[in-house]
């Protein structure tokens, strides 16, 4: 039977043009659901590669708050004498660290996406979106073991938490905006400015020491609260 070696004319699709939207303030929430699955890989490709070829693996993310917590119970706690409103000081720092830590990490997660993406976004368009977005989810896990963490500790000073922890994912879903808020604008500025990787471990630090983490915000007057 023979073949025909004709190609056959393959329909033209018409050109699709990329331009910027209309509005600053526009978010792409069609774009955002239509490469879900690309966040999802994204996702899960930063947290195999965060603790690939480590010796304990997902524990660091257990190991260095519960450490910061020691260091802070002795110096601030112990030496220094801060008030902790009558809580044992590794749970007044552990609760402080808890959502620190995952704002922390998650903001500077956030500010070298686009760079160590670059590669990516000059030959492949999708949702710019996807990249910030993936650095703010990809610490929901880390902050989920330290949660069961911090239930621990209170359950070993035999602490009830109160009614008030209905409103943790009010808290979190607050600290996730900001971070990536905070984060959209610092990854741009990083983009042209390359400076901004050696400012974020000061401004990370001094945004510590300026939210009450290493003491309680009754030490603030109530005109800054």
């Amino acid at each position: 039977m023979a073949t025909s070696t004709e190609s056959i004319p393959l329909p033209e699709s018409p050109p699709l043009r990329i331009t910027p939207p209309g509005h600053w303030w526009t978010i792409p929430f069609g774009e955002l659901w239509d490469y879900r699955e690309l966040l999802y890989f994204i996702v899960w490709r930063e947290l195999k590669v965060r603790y690939k070829q480590t010796a304990v693996g997902a524990a660091w993310a257990v190991i260095q708050p519960f450490l910061t917590m020691l260091v802070f119970s002795l110096f601030f706690g112990k030496l220094g004498h801060i008030p902790s409103g009558g809580l044992p000081y590794p749970v007044f720092y552990y609760s402080a660290l808890l959502p620190w830590m995952y704002f922390a990490a998650s903001l500077q997660n956030v500010t070298n996406k686009i760079v160590e993406n670059q590669h990516v976004i000059t030959k492949v368009y999708f949702t710019r979106l996807i990249l910030p977005i993936s650095g703010v989810l990809s610490g929901l896990v880390d902050f989920g073991i330290l949660f069961v963490m911090f239930m621990a500790i209170l359950v070993f000073y035999r602490i009830q938490p109160s009614g008030a922890i209905v409103m943790l994912p009010i808290f979190l879903l607050l600290a996730v905006l900001t971070a990536l808020g905070v984060g959209l604008w610092l990854s741009a500025l990083n983009a042209l400015y390359r400076d901004v990787r050696f400012v974020m471990p000061f401004l990370i630090q001094f945004w510590m020491f300026a939210s009450p983490v290493a003491y309680p915000s009754s030490l603030v007057p109530e005109k800054w609260r």
